[in-house]
């Protein structure tokens, strides 16, 4: 009988040929490196831009002009509707008065307000400066009857009110002439520009009534109530 024939073992992993083992891909690509870097560079270069931005609108004596888009908002009253140019502004304002409140905190001075209150009411959109009337003093607590007043007529009911004067407390105190520091929002809503609150009455420099009518259309066509704007303001600081 012939003798039967030896098999051969299967060769173990590190006898193998290094050309037949198997290679897992490098996270590290040069394409994936390169994409990564031009991300960065982006996004660096964007938030730059728009903190400036925010700090030019504040340097302004006077509100930004209306542009023809902006102009066709105010026609067809499209004024509530998300504006990621102004969203960016309120969003470095909100981190520039944070920084400022970092940097007050360590000297122990500052009041740690955002807004303050100019000696003339400010322009923009084809509106002049306006003096404020003469003896005219801001009555938060009236502005605050004037809001409570209206919310029905917007469809909210008064259980939205702790949330609305929480809002716009943290917002401009309800002064009519507040204006914030960093971006250069202004009245009891702080709108951005302040004249935007046209499409509510002429008079949107200095009468609070104005003011907190756009104000509640503003929140009522972006949020639907104030409690869902001022879970927002807690959530990123700004509505």
């Amino acid at each position: 009988m012939s003798p039967r024939p030896q098999l051969k073992e299967r060769p173990q992993e590190a006898d193998r040929p290094a050309a037949r083992r198997s290679r897992r891909p490098s996270p590290f690509t040069p394409k994936r490196v390169i994409i990564a870097v031009v991300s960065l560079a982006v996004v660096g270069a964007g938030g730059a831009f728009v903190f400036n931005r925010a700090v030019e609108n504040a340097n302004r004596s006077d509100a930004q002009q209306f542009s023809l888009t902006d102009l066709g908002k105010l026609a067809s009253g499209d004024l509530a509707a998300p504006d990621p140019e102004n969203d960016a502004m309120k969003a470095a304002a909100e981190q520039a008065f944070r920084a400022q409140q970092l940097k007050e905190g360590r000297t122990g001075t500052g009041k740690g307000l955002k807004w303050v209150v100019p000696k003339q009411a400010p322009s923009g959109g084809g509106f002049p400066a306006t003096n404020f009337p003469p003896g005219s003093t801001p009555s938060p607590g009236s502005n605050k009857a004037t809001a409570k007043g209206m919310l029905a007529s917007f469809g909210f009911g008064q259980d939205q009110w702790g949330c609305l004067e929480s809002l716009w407390t943290k917002e401009s105190g309800w002064n009519e002439r507040a204006m914030n520091r960093y971006s250069g929002a202004y009245g009891i809503p702080q709108s951005l520009p302040g004249s935007k609150m046209a499409s509510a009455g002429s008079d949107w420099q200095t009468n609070a009534a104005t003011q907190i009518k756009w104000g509640l259309g503003y929140i009522k066509g972006r949020y639907g109530t104030p409690c869902a704007a001022w879970g927002h303001s807690q959530s990123v600081g700004w509505y």
